[in-house]
């Protein structure tokens, strides 16, 4: 039942609920509070003061707005609603106060702070500060801290606002990091001047109000204005991240998150953040073909009539990578098919039912997460495969609800019931081990645990807790281009067997899977990966951030990701080169735009046009096989390297190095 209240906030009469706080509520009625410590996703802290409104009848002083709770307020004398009033000259004047109390010591470095003109220190001191300061004693400097690669910082800048120290312990799960001293000595530092072991420390970046805490890959490249901003969807996990992708002229500058409640709120992972210095590297930029041996750049009509004239009456295959857009899949296949071929997406040999959506997808959304009591996670680490996805499993821990996990123990940034790494603790659970009832739950299958021989039998035996419980079903894809792949058909029956039986092999972007000798291999992506090494002819197509693509995230919702630049040197969009090929080799694909090419796929899977929205998905209960005895292992040895992008950054690589050295550290007897 709602409580909901009359309050007069600035002469305007609204209704909000009790629980909210006077900071929501004014937001609720367009009008914006100015704040440093306050933040949506984070608990409450009280300590900058910025928020202060005026409550009429109340006390003779301001109140901190994030910190009163509309229920606290008192009626007037005869029954009317409470009054506040956020513009008053009480107001003003404290507002006033606090940025003159915030600046006492905070350094004018204006013109070489990189948060300049996206600083919110800045911007509130225009808009809410006063042009002059009664101090005129020297400021105090601090020293600054080694939070590792990623985050920068300068720490004379910082406010103690608190949200770094609030988000690495209640979101990110490290305890790394808190506040020391009192008065003048109060710093931020980081627990016996530890580097941040988290792969969602980037975040605190964005949520830093001041200067202190930045990028340190980006650090003094670019100013925010001169940045054109595209918005698109992350690809290193299956996620579906909103991302907004920074560049200038044609380089990407950086990657930030975008707010979406129903999918990555407003966090990104490490790999998402930092990875664009791998889209500047072993970059595929002209077509090759090998000759005795070695390969020699070639033009494109030669390098299409060559591969038309391989394809050319002999038996041929398709292979979908991880990162590909649903468009140029849909071309591939299309192309493929009209060949006489097959094509394959589940390259790490994943059972994955191409026609139940329910089995491939699973039932629940990523939000329901939220709100479940209980979390059974079947041979998946989530704190690798979907970090943001983890955080999530995470605040419905901190909310009360049990975790159990079926797989290699792993830290996970929060306590759970460890039930067993094997197949037999995955029997325990079916049998009732997990008490799942009635708890509004929700299995996670993970894509590690599909690719034994017992693939199916993982996945019947996972719907059957899901069904035995009132449990919804959520599959953790690792690839992001999966999902989509597997809307439009694109496998077929006899698997990756019968792909390496295939004369020549189309390898759209496959890096993950070593291609035996014997077949002819075209290989077409970005990057100079090991597809690349076992080409035959090499066809350089776009990036994920160099052409417009449909993706499908693990829940099954379709996004779409705009193009914010354009391939290096002489490399094409992927279904752009699809279609020239189809005609070289006189199969000519039927779309000549990307329009056509998606109105043709929308016709074909209708629900790939409904952008932003998750079908309820539907499909039969599989039949339960038997299991075999091994233990569940990790989809993806190394967080950092998981794919040719991340595998071209030096970023990655030193990150992959840092997070190797620390799990082999020396013991102290050693």
């Amino acid at each position: 039942m709602s409580d909901l209240r009359k309050i007069i906030i600035d002469g305007k009469e609204i209704e909000a609920e009790g629980a909210l706080t006077l900071i929501q509520a004014c937001e609720q009625a367009g009008i914006e509070i100015p704040r440093f410590c306050y933040h949506e996703r984070l608990t409450i802290a009280g300590n900058c003061r910025m928020c202060l409104v005026e409550v009429v009848g109340g006390p003779p002083k301001p109140a901190a707005s994030c910190a009163m709770q509309v229920k606290d307020l008192r009626p007037g004398p005869e029954g009317q609603p409470p009054v506040v009033k956020t513009n008053s000259p009480m107001v003003k004047k404290a507002r006033e106060g606090v940025m003159e109390f915030l600046l006492i010591n905070h350094p004018l470095d204006c013109p070489i702070c990189d948060q300049g003109g996206e600083c919110d220190l800045q911007d509130q001191a225009m808009a809410y500060g006063v042009d002059f300061s009664r101090y005129r004693e020297p400021k105090r400097a601090t020293e600054d801290l080694d939070l590792g690669p990623l985050v920068e910082t300068h720490m004379t800048r910082c406010i103690s606002c608190t949200r770094c120290v609030r988000f690495t312990t209640e979101v990110a799960g490290i305890h790394q990091m808190g506040q020391t001293g009192r008065g003048e000595d109060a710093e931020i530092t980081s627990y016996l001047g530890q580097t941040l072991d988290s792969n969602l420390q980037g975040n605190i970046i964005d949520l830093c109000p001041v200067g202190a805490l930045v990028s340190k890959p980006y650090a003094f490249t670019a100013r925010p204005w001169e940045l054109t901003k595209t918005e698109s969807i992350d690809v290193m996990d299956a996620l579906g991240s909103n991302i907004r992708v920074d560049t200038k002229g044609r380089e990407v500058m950086r990657f930030l998150p975008r707010n979406h409640d129903g999918v990555n709120e407003e966090w990104i992972s490490d790999k998402t953040r930092f990875v664009w210095d791998g889209l500047r590297r072993q970059r595929l930029d002209k077509p090759y073909i090998r000759e005795n041996g070695k390969l020699r750049p070639a033009s494109w009509p030669e390098a299409l009539s060559a591969a038309a004239a391989a394809i050319e009456g002999k038996s041929v295959a398709g292979l979908v990578g991880d990162l590909v857009p649903v468009e140029a899949a849909f071309a591939l296949k299309q192309f493929i098919e009209s060949k006489g071929g097959v094509v394959e997406c589940r390259t790490d040999g994943a059972y994955l039912p191409p026609d139940n959506r329910a089995a491939y997808v699973g039932t629940a959304r990523i939000e329901d997460i939220d709100d479940s009591k209980s979390v059974l996670i079947i041979g998946a680490n989530p704190a690798i495969e979907a970090p943001v996805l983890n955080a999530r499993i995470r605040k419905a821990w901190t909310k009360g609800a049990t975790v159990g996990l079926v797989g290699p123990k792993v830290d996970l940034t929060f306590e759970y019931d460890h039930i067993g790494t094997d197949r037999a603790a995955l029997k325990k659970a079916a049998s009732g081990a997990v008490d799942m009832q009635d708890k509004n739950g929700i299995v996670i299958v993970g894509a590690g645990a599909l690719r034994g021989s017992d693939g199916a039998a993982v996945l019947a035996q996972a719907q059957a807790i899901s069904a035995a419980s009132g449990a919804k079903l959520l599959v953790l894809h690792t690839a992001a281009s999966r999902v989509g792949a597997l809307d439009i058909g694109a496998v077929n029956e006899g698997g990756m067997a019968a792909i390496a039986k295939a004369d020549v092999i189309y390898n759209l972007g496959a890096d993950e899977i070593e291609i035996d000798a014997g077949p002819f291999v075209i290989y077409q992506g970005s990057h100079g990966d090991r597809g690349a090494h076992r080409a035959d002819i090499i066809l350089p197509g776009a990036a994920y951030t160099e052409e417009p693509g449909l993706f499908v995230n693990t829940e099954g919702r379709p996004q779409l990701a705009l193009r914010s630049g354009f391939a290096p040197g002489q490399a094409k969009e992927n279904w752009a080169i699809l279609r020239a090929l189809s005609a070289e080799a006189g199969a000519q694909l039927p779309f000549d735009s990307i329009a056509q090419l998606r109105q043709a796929l929308i016709e074909q899977v209708p629900h790939l046009g409904r952008i932003d929205e998750v079908p309820g998905n539907e499909g039969p209960q599989l039949d339960q096989g038997s299991l075999s005895d091994g233990a569940f292992e990790p989809a993806i040895a190394d967080f950092w390297l998981s794919n040719p992008i991340a595998r071209a950054s030096e970023l990655m690589a030193e990150l992959s190095a840092n997070a190797r050295a620390r799990k082999n550290k020396a013991m102290a007897a050693e």
